[in-house]
């Protein structure tokens, strides 16, 4: 038996060791990461993927590590990525959310990673998708996502999770700025965190107030929660809300469809970008061509998207045509 297949056969039978193997492969894109995913593809779709993001101070990782206690309470089984900043130096993950849940690590029915976004636009780790595949075959039947803060970019979550919950807190005069993000588009279920500090109810009424201006009409109508992370309290009623929004999503056929086709897209353009440059830069490269525009370029001749633009004309062009 192969090294992948032991990993896949591990991943398949929930061990931590391999679903670490198995996400490390696809977060440094090795080798042997295609035939891991190809291979546990089949496995995945039953996992719930709850995505969680708001801007910083707002408490997210407190509160996801309060929701993974719910959860398990109920008897269910939870995947966290953590999708931290990159490190200008390292490149790799800050490890504060591992930390501030190192006591659920020890679980066997809790797996937590951090993944860093390495720039990739949306503070969504490229690798954060294929994570969550293994998670979901692995058996986990919730996988959390934490993106990092908040902006235009963070609509990217929507391209993986079917629940996105959006974090706020009181005094964080981020309210103004998620509606100008587009994030009041995404969201479906809104929470004002640390709900003991002064002028939440206000941070409330704000929310609600500005989500009759949002565009976005569905059936479900985003509700506002309130929780206080540290206590505990509102935890139990989120968790019943983000359960009460799956049975929405399965009980509504059309709509489950849509936002599946939706995503599958989505992830479909994203991957063929990914492969085609990747291909056609080194056809370039094997030709010797590259260099040549690169000169082009610095000496002011063409500009970067003109040369890209006959690149593309001259190699994807139909012959048969």
């Amino acid at each position: 038996m192969s090294r992948t297949e032991e990993i896949i056969n591990g991943v398949l039978a929930g061990k931590k060791r391999s679903i670490a193997k198995a996400i490390t492969a696809v977060e440094n894109c090795t080798d042997e990461s295609p035939e891991l995913i190809a291979k546990l593809f089949p496995h995945t779709g039953k996992a719930h993927i709850i995505g969680i993001t708001g801007a910083g101070g707002s408490g997210k990782s407190t509160l996801i590590e309060k929701i993974v206690r719910e959860y398990r309470g109920r008897g269910k089984t939870v995947g966290v990525v953590a999708v931290d900043p990159t490190s200008p130096f390292s490149g790799g993950a800050f490890l504060g959310d591992r930390i501030r849940m190192q006591e659920l690590s020890v679980d066997e029915g809790v797996f937590i990673r951090s993944m860093a976004t390495r720039n990739y636009p949306g503070g969504i780790a490229r690798a954060t998708k294929d994570a969550a595949k293994v998670l979901d075959a692995a058996g986990k039947d919730v996988i959390i996502i934490e993106t990092v803060g908040a902006g235009q970019s963070e609509v990217e979550i929507i391209r993986v999770a079917q629940t996105v919950v959006v974090v706020h807190a009181p005094g964080l005069g981020d309210e103004i700025q998620a509606i100008k993000a587009g994030i009041m588009e995404i969201a479906d279920i809104f929470v004002v965190n640390k709900a003991d500090r002064e002028n939440a109810d206000k941070a409330v009424i704000d929310i609600e107030s500005n989500m009759q201006l949002s565009s976005k009409q569905a059936a479900w109508k985003p509700p506002v929660l309130k929780t206080t992370a540290l206590t505990g309290e509102g935890v139990r009623e989120l968790v019943d809300k983000i359960e009460e929004h799956r049975c929405y999503l399965e009980g509504d056929n059309e709509c489950r469809i849509a936002l599946l086709k939706k995503r599958t897209e989505a992830e479909l353009v994203e991957a063929i970008r990914e492969k085609a440059a990747d291909i056609l830069i080194d056809e370039l490269r094997r030709k010797g061509t590259l260099d040549g525009l690169l000169q082009n370029i610095l000496e002011k001749k063409v500009d970067p998207a003109s040369a890209a633009e006959k690149i593309l004309k001259e190699n994807l062009r139909n012959d048969g045509a």
